[in-house]
């Protein structure tokens, strides 16, 4: 209902109040009604059907503008009932000219139960996952603005000593810093030929999310990867120029604290390249140990593993330098420690940005911003 019909309505019902109260003041007296209370009554049931007829009219125009709405309805584009294909083609007819795929919100996994169906920004980011490891094994924080993410970052833990009875207790107070995360833009443009977008039998949905996916998980890992080198920790050198012997994987895992080893998270991470050579090495036994997960059960919940060593999953990242002389072709530490801050994917479509070439061009944009919150919970292996 409308403010002016509620107004109305409301002043209407004042009226009939009004010459209520005229009328049983006259039964009250018991006489007959003199001409200035007629005056009144007709003054009175003049304003009452002035406004009746004025809720009519707003009534029957409220009426039209939702018949008018329902009839076009069929016509416009209800974005929120169409799956991403339909959208994108959408976005090349002009029907809408932007779109912003948000992330989904998703609960632990339970067999028969919590489960969440595969929409089109999903298979973007699991596409992005095969080109790099980070968005999987890192602690994502999905933000709806770009601006800046401080962390707070203990840096120091209160200590207990021993104390004689009736001796003064000292304070031991924990310590804090903070940790900044400033998410950068990343974008990229992807043109597809408007023959390929008409046709209702070209699969344009897998076809977009393969061109995201592999653009937004190689600088994805490039991005993470660089924030990550920048701070870890050295945990060995090691002693043969280009080769890695089992001996120094070993005590690279145990050049980190005890307790990083029993986080969930706690994995090895290499090059398609360095995971070759070590698929090699042998322990004093004759048993390589790297050993290769096959299919996508994953260890530890690690779905993208490609192999465990000790029993720590080892994850290949493109990122991460081949074995050379001088490089860190081998990292391992929590990973959950690596903080990245990024933002939902916007998509936007252009007819004109390359008309002459018949052509309808997306623009993909999204913030992307990593940090470590605590740099000695990751060390690297480097090449003599």
């Amino acid at each position: 209902m409308s403010e002016f019909i509620k107004r109305s309505e409301e002043t209407r019902a004042n009226l009939v109040m009004q010459m209520r109260d005229v009328i049983d003041s006259v039964e009250s007296e018991g006489r007959a009604i003199d001409s200035e209370e007629l005056r009144k009554l007709d003054t009175l049931e003049a304003e009452y059907q002035r406004h009746s007829e004025a809720i009519e009219v707003a009534r029957r125009n409220e009426e039209r503008a939702h018949e008018a709405s329902e009839a076009a309805g069929s016509f416009m584009p209800k974005e929120e009932s169409r799956n991403a294909g339909e959208i994108f083609r959408a976005m090349g007819r002009g029907e809408v000219r932007e779109h912003n795929f948000g992330f989904e919100s998703r609960a632990t996994l339970v067999p028969s139960a919590n489960t969440v169906p595969v929409d089109f920004l999903d298979q973007v980011f699991l596409k992005a996952r095969l080109v790099g490891p980070y968005l999987e094994v890192a602690d994502v924080i999905q933000r709806s603005s770009g601006s800046d993410l401080r962390i707070p970052v203990m840096t120091a833990y209160s200590t207990a000593s021993e104390y004689t009875a009736g001796s003064a207790i000292a304070e031991s107070q924990p310590t804090f810093s903070s940790l900044l995360i400033q998410p950068t833009k990343q974008a990229f443009l992807s043109s597809i030929a408007n023959e390929l977008l008409m046709d209702a039998g070209f699969d344009i949905e897998g076809t977009i999310a393969d061109q995201a996916g592999n653009a937004i998980g190689t600088r994805a890992n490039t991005v993470i990867h660089a924030a990550v080198t920048a701070v870890a920790g050295s945990g060995i050198t090691a002693g043969t120029t280009n080769a890695i012997t089992a001996d120094e994987l070993l005590e690279l895992a145990f050049s980190v604290d005890g307790a990083v080893r029993r986080l969930g998270s706690a994995a090895y991470m290499v090059s398609t390249s360095t995971a070759g050579a070590i698929r090699r090495l042998k322990d004093g036994s004759g048993a390589y140990v790297f050993e290769p997960i096959v299919g996508a059960n994953g260890v530890n919940g690690a779905v993208n593993a490609t192999g465990t060593i000790l029993g720590f999953p080892v994850y290949e990242n493109p990122s991460v330098a081949n074995i050379a002389t001088g490089t860190k072709p081998v990292f391992f530490g929590a990973w959950d420690q690596v903080k990245v801050a990024t933002t939902g994917l916007e998509v936007a479509t252009s007819v004109d940005y390359a008309f002459n070439q018949d052509v309808t061009t997306y623009r993909f944009t999204y913030r992307l911003g990593a940090a470590v919150t605590d740099s000695s919970h990751i060390k690297y292996l480097e090449m003599a």
